[in-house]
């Protein structure tokens, strides 16, 4: 009886950790892309769509604002980076979802 409850606690603690791991993963890439393409804030429009081609998507938001949307796919995991353009053409803002 104390076996099986050393073993599920042991099997527990490196579940546990394994998360952790895949985390701190996921936490580090998501960093580095928004460095990458944090990068483009307070550029040009034609910056962007010369490094990542026709958006998938555009439309104009509540304030007037353009939103570029790029969308993909990698390991089958869909990824989604918005950037917001002022009335200017100059990026504004940048954010992106489930993008490894």
């Amino acid at each position: 009886m104390k076996f099986k409850i050393i073993f599920i606690g042991l099997i527990a603690l490196l579940f546990l950790n394994s998360c952790q791991t895949i985390k701190n993963k996921s936490d580090e890439v998501a960093e580095r892309e928004n460095q990458k393409f944090g990068l483009f804030v307070g550029k040009q429009e034609s910056e962007i769509k010369s490094e990542l081609g026709v958006p998938t998507d555009d439309y104009i938001d509540e304030l007037g604002n353009e939103t570029l949307v790029y969308k993909t796919k990698k390991y089958g995991i869909p990824c989604e980076r918005k950037f917001t353009i002022n009335a200017n053409g100059t990026i504004i803002g940048f954010s992106s979802s489930g993008c490894i």
